[in-house]
């Protein structure tokens, strides 16, 4: 009876064991699937950012400039109002087109891709925005120097959104070789955290949710990396993304710059 009570406990054990171990397995498996398909899913998103600026640097811009050799044909007398306001929509055709598919990222790196993103925060009218780095960043594999862009380019958005602060501070760290830290902190109306984690995500036309937390949580996961958050009402917040980068080797001539490298 002894050795049959502890055959049986025995079995019991080694079942629950072996229940375990699938139920691990499974959850594995289901997680590495969510991370293709949200890895496919924001590859599909550049894809779209990319064709949209062509389409507008292309199409829209070269309607406009048409537009204006119309507008000063011979014998029709000049019209500056006109002008002016195409001149107006040729720029913002432009910003636009930039912000959709960064050159300044491919040609030069993340570094002043990410200071060309705080420069263009207006001075006169705008938040004090500053770009402060420790240690020396050398470029990575176009896929994660685009992520890390979008990353510093969601949390700069939502900060001059909701923050109203006067004060923002991005921080670019490099702890060491392949670990990059990016930090995002500001003096504004900060926002309550626990009430903020318990918001369901997008409904399926997209309602927002607060301070970006879905987009953010989707490209650090991307990378692996992980997303820290310091906040509470009229104390300002603080985001760090630790994020896990591979370097190019030096010397490496400028990569072309798509998502799918």
């Amino acid at each position: 009876m002894l050795l049959l009570v502890l055959g049986l406990v025995w079995f019991v054990v080694r079942y629950q064991r072996g229940q375990l171990r699938q139920q691990q397995e499974l959850a594995q498996l289901q997680e590495a699937a969510q991370q293709q398909a949200l890895a496919a899913a924001l590859v599909a998103q550049e894809d779209e950012r990319q064709r949209i600026a062509a389409e507008l640097h292309d199409g829209v811009g070269t309607i406009l400039a048409l537009a204006k050799l119309h507008l000063f044909a011979p014998g029709s007398p000049p019209s500056p109002e006109a002008s002016a306001l195409i001149d107006q929509a040729v720029a913002e055709v432009r910003r636009i087109s930039r912000n959709l598919q960064p050159a300044t990222l491919q040609q030069l790196g993340l570094t002043q891709a990410l200071r060309a993103l705080v420069q263009a925060v207006p001075a006169d009218h705008g938040p004090e925005v500053r770009l402060e780095q420790e240690g020396t960043l050398g470029r990575l594999i176009p896929p994660h120097e685009l992520m890390v862009y979008r990353i510093a380019q969601e949390l700069l958005t939502n900060g001059l959104l909701h923050a109203q602060a006067p004060h923002i501070v991005l921080r670019l760290g490099v702890q060491q070789p392949g670990l990059l830290t990016l930090t995002y902190s500001d003096d504004g109306q900060g926002f309550d955290l626990a009430a903020l984690e318990e918001l369901p995500p997008p409904g399926p036309h997209g309602q927002p949710v607060g301070m970006g937390l879905i987009n953010l949580r989707s490209r650090v996961a991307v990378l692996g990396g992980q997303l820290h958050y310091q906040s509470q009402p009229g104390a300002g917040t603080r985001v760090e993304a630790i994020l896990p980068v591979t370097l190019l080797p030096v010397g490496t001539p400028t990569p072309t710059f798509t998502l799918n490298s």
